[in-house]
């Protein structure tokens, strides 16, 4: 039931708008709400700030049903260079409800998150117009408590591209490449995936995108193909500040059934 009114919902939905170099020489583009990345950077100088208030996922798969929820996942993208930025994502809030389907017992626990660091540099048009494209290599430290964060160290690369159509349509295109955790949190496997959306500006203020997202995870305890349909909105009220609504259905038994995401973004 969940699923089928994310993904109805999904259908009217679509992630944030392209970059757009105000008069007063900032740069303001939101990395999200989407499943993808974009190639635009931050200018030089400038900080960006993007948080998700509340990141809930249910995954009802196997003998169990498992609640993640993130509070305040923050990620914070400074301009180096005209071309490049560095990115600092944290969580500092997480917890995993977890019910046994046979007997109904219910474990909890809480901790912080993992830590994320990447660098992102712009291939062609680092302010996210006409056809931006970037390369970003991030790796991810086991700083969170089990269940919330991984339990080990991860690295990969993210390469977005995304195309600016006209004043109103996009399209866009994300993959990456990982060397993922481990189930049992200890070493590493091959994982593998790509995004493609598909954005329309329904006002100058308000942009939809729509997206699908197939995954290949070569976990060491089983080999499994997740497949995704996603939509968002994203509302910016001012030149600098975005909110914005993120819903994801898992098309498949392997992947979560369900995730909404509440935050946005702001420039300092």
């Amino acid at each position: 039931m969940i699923r089928g009114a994310l993904l109805a919902a999904m259908l009217l939905l679509a992630a944030a708008p392209a970059a757009a170099e105000e008069e007063d020489g900032k740069r303001f583009c939101p990395n999200r709400p989407s499943l993808g990345a974009s190639g635009c950077v931050t200018l030089p100088g400038q900080v960006q700030v993007e948080v998700s208030g509340v990141d809930w996922q249910r995954d009802d798969s196997g003998d169990s049903r498992e609640d993640l929820t993130l509070f305040g996942d923050v990620t914070a993208r400074i301009g180096l260079t005209a071309n490049s930025e560095l990115q600092v994502e944290f969580t500092p809030l997480g917890t995993l409800r977890t019910r046994d389907k046979a007997t109904g017992a219910v474990s909890r626990k809480w901790g912080v998150g993992d830590t994320v660091i990447g660098y992102r540099y712009a291939l062609s048009h680092p302010d996210g117009n006409a056809v931006s494209s970037a390369i970003q290599p991030y790796v991810a430290l086991p700083t969170g408590r089990a269940g919330i964060g991984d339990g080990d160290w991860a690295a990969g690369v993210i390469a977005p591209v995304y195309w600016q159509i006209d004043e109103r349509w996009s399209l866009d295109f994300t993959g990456q490449a990982a060397a993922a955790v481990d189930d049992d949190g200890h070493g590493r496997h091959f994982d593998a995936s790509g995004v493609v959306g598909l954005g329309y500006a329904l006002t100058d203020s308000l942009t939809a995108v729509a997206e699908v997202s197939l995954e290949r995870d070569d976990d060491p305890s089983g080999h499994v193909t997740r497949t995704l349909a996603a939509g968002s909105l994203a509302w910016q009220p001012t030149k600098h500040t975005q909110i914005d609504l993120l819903a994801v259905a898992g098309l498949n038994r392997d992947a979560p059934d369900a995730r909404l995401v509440l935050g946005g973004a702001f420039m300092f």
